[in-house]
């Protein structure tokens, strides 16, 4: 079964309130949302690899480190955007794949509709991101893509978690850890997180008021 990683920190609590909150204003939701995704990020690279060089102090030589690996992030279309910025503050010289997806609003059952990925993905630390892992079904679909395009070393993200979807994408991909800012109670009849912060892409973006 693959691990998860709940992040407690009293910055990501703090955020996650005003990410809750029904009239955070969606310029500061969509800045939150890269803020706390840096967080998430800082735990989700633990595992990235190094290399030393020796570099030059203003005194003497000493050991540094570099990057060793090449580094991926694959947001899931559209709300995935949101957290990009947050990764790639670590790691600027990251390259950033894209999975355009839906939810088909009758069998909650993702859909998809675009894909651009790095072609050096068979060598890279993968990390797919999206504000909500619910059903697990969008996340599951977008590693399963992955896999067959040769990713072997992924990682998932996400802000808010239902059980149902971790449980979900444990079951299809035990071998992918998960990292989330928070879990919450439980979905809905419609598929929505409860508490959650509603549909994250509407409010990145503003196409709802």
């Amino acid at each position: 079964m693959s691990s998860l990683t709940v992040v407690d920190h009293p910055i990501l609590k703090r955020d996650l309130t005003v990410l809750r909150r029904r009239d955070t204003p969606h310029g500061t939701f969509r800045k939150t949302v890269s803020d706390a995704a840096a967080i998430l990020a800082y735990e989700a690279m633990r595992e990235v690899n190094l290399k030393e060089e020796t570099i030059e102090t203003p005194l003497e030589s000493t050991t540094g480190y570099e990057i060793a690996d090449e580094v991926i992030v694959v947001p899931i279309m559209r709300a995935g955007l949101g957290m990009v910025d947050g990764f790639v503050r670590f790691i600027p010289e990251a390259r950033v794949g894209h999975l355009g997806m839906q939810r088909d609003e009758e069998t909650y059952d993702p859909v998809d509709y675009y894909s651009n990925i790095p072609d050096t993905i068979t060598e890279a630390q993968v990390f797919v991101v999206d504000p909500m892992l619910a059903t697990g079904g969008s996340a599951s679909f977008a590693i399963d893509h992955l896999k067959r395009r040769g990713a072997d070393r992924i990682h998932f993200a996400c802000l808010v978690a239902a059980p149902e979807g971790i449980e979900r994408l444990q079951e299809d991909h035990p071998d992918v850890p998960i990292v989330a800012a928070t879990v919450d109670r439980k979905l809905d009849e419609n598929a929505f997180i409860r508490p959650g912060l509603g549909d994250a892409g509407d409010r990145i973006f503003g196409t709802t008021d």
